[in-house]
């Protein structure tokens, strides 16, 4: 098979081009900018282009599929001439169905958490030497790659992301894969430049849960009203499960999972992720796996990168850093960490970087989403609204919307590092949050900083 990508240099796309490679297809691909880490793995597989840009001699008849990027656009050479030559075009998640529509498709969806259920239920299956295929939207400890497609898995897990799947194909992603099982972790408003309204976004997943195959199952958070309602009024021939944080205590800042013979420690906490660690318990059943041996894989894993990852600590410090943008994820993360720590301040770092999150009409809804912190730090980069061509924000509107008693508003990433590095850390916790890398700088050598 030869497959080509127009616009390889993406994070998910640069991910399942290397796992067709290794699958033993024929792999080529452009794109006009590609960063680390996805130029040294392309190199490191020969899949780098030989030179940055678009090349359409190398869109030929030859191709047995080109997979299209959301990062390039509709007037693209390639996807033209492509289109010219009648050539088969996928999107990612398109494709990603017809490499495994014929196995059983795990799909885990939902605002918040989708990564950490997932990253489990991948981190139990090969704990428990399970042959499977996946896909995940963050990097996982003990897999190379995001992606990994072969001939001989049974079993296809993936994260089922709700945004658009390409720039001609303006379906969410999750609506393509046609689960036998599905998660849905709950609903909280997001991409509204995508889905202007609240009853937009939320008529995706009752899609979503109509594309479940005939018989199927679909596992959801009963904590959620508006999923309930949805869950409620539909009447599609599938089983329902619903389910609930596990049952957790906290003993000198560990938190154990209460289990029918004994309280198992585990590396995540807060409440959400005890909601996760249940979902993914009920998949990791319907796939065969007891609780026994669920139990024993759980409690080593880690978690999934940028997903309360723990940067570096020193004595009474930890620092944290999130992958937190939105409202719901963003008082979830710090409700957990303060949680966790209730003896220790908590200092909350966000920054204010996707469309979402930039938008005036939007900020209203971070209302005390940082209300568990002792300090919270708000920091957004005029440059990246101007990028965006949204209406630029003040610090003033900033402040009143987050609504914090104890807060301090950055638009400049010096000034926010000098702030951080005046504080003394004895006895507090620093959670840094983003979906971005605040604007650039070096996150491990800052936390080492702090800690010195």
């Amino acid at each position: 098979m030869k497959v080509h990508f127009i616009s390889i240099g993406g994070t998910a796309m640069h991910n399942l081009a290397i796992a067709l490679h290794k699958k033993g297809y024929s792999i080529t691909g452009s794109d006009d900018e590609i960063f680390e880490p996805s130029k040294s793995r392309l190199k490191k597989y020969n899949l780098l282009p030989n030179k940055i840009g678009w090349d359409t001699s190398k869109i030929t008849t030859e191709l047995d599929a080109i997979i299209l990027g959301m990062h390039a656009h509709e007037d693209n050479p390639e996807l033209i001439k492509a289109k010219e030559l009648n050539l088969k075009i996928y999107s990612y998640p398109e494709y990603l169905y017809e490499q495994t529509k014929n196995k059983t498709r795990v799909v885990i969806g939902g605002s918040h958490g989708k990564t950490t259920i997932t990253s489990i239920i991948m981190f139990v299956l090969k704990y428990n030497n399970i042959n499977f295929d996946y896909m995940v939207g963050s990097q996982i400890e003990g897999f190379e790659t995001m992606v990994s497609l072969s001939n001989e898995a049974k079993i296809a897990v993936f994260e089922g992301d709700e945004y658009l799947s390409s720039p001609i194909d303006r379906r969410p992603k999750f609506h393509l894969y046609k689960p036998n099982i599905a998660l849905l972790s709950g609903i909280a408003w997001d991409h509204i430049n995508v889905f202007p309204t609240f009853e937009n976004y939320v008529e995706q997943f009752e899609i979503f849960i109509k594309t479940i195959e005939k018989k199927g199952t679909l596992i959801y958070f009963n904590g959620d009203p508006v999923l309930k309602k949805l869950i409620k009024n539909n009447n599609k021939n599938i089983n329902k499960i619903p389910y609930s944080a596990h049952k957790y205590i906290i003993e000198d800042n560990i938190t154990k999972l209460i289990t029918e013979s004994a309280k198992k420690p585990i590396q995540l906490f807060g409440e959400h992720n005890m909601q996760n660690i249940n979902g993914a318990k009920l998949i990791c059943n319907g796939l065969g796996i007891s609780n026994e041996n669920f139990y024993k894989a759980v409690s080593e894993f880690s978690g999934a990168s940028k997903r309360l990852q723990l940067i570096t600590k020193k004595n009474s410090t930890n620092i944290y850093l999130d992958f937190a943008h939105s409202p719901s994820k963003l008082k979830a993360t710090t409700a957990a960490v303060k949680q966790q720590y209730a003896e220790r301040e908590l200092i909350a770092c966000m920054e204010l970087h996707t469309y979402s999150s930039l938008n005036e009409n939007f900020l209203s809804h971070y209302k005390d989403t940082m209300s568990k912190a002792d300090l919270a730090i708000i920091y957004f980069n005029p440059k990246a609204i101007a990028l965006k061509r949204l209406k630029q924000l003040d610090k003033k509107q900033v402040k009143e919307a987050f609504n914090h008693k104890n807060s301090k508003i950055f638009t400049d990433i010096d000034e926010l590092v000098s702030f951080l590095m005046s504080i003394n850390f004895e006895n507090k916790n620093l959670l840094l949050m983003s979906s971005g890398n605040f604007s650039g700088i070096n996150i491990d050598e800052l936390a080492t900083n702090l800690t010195k």
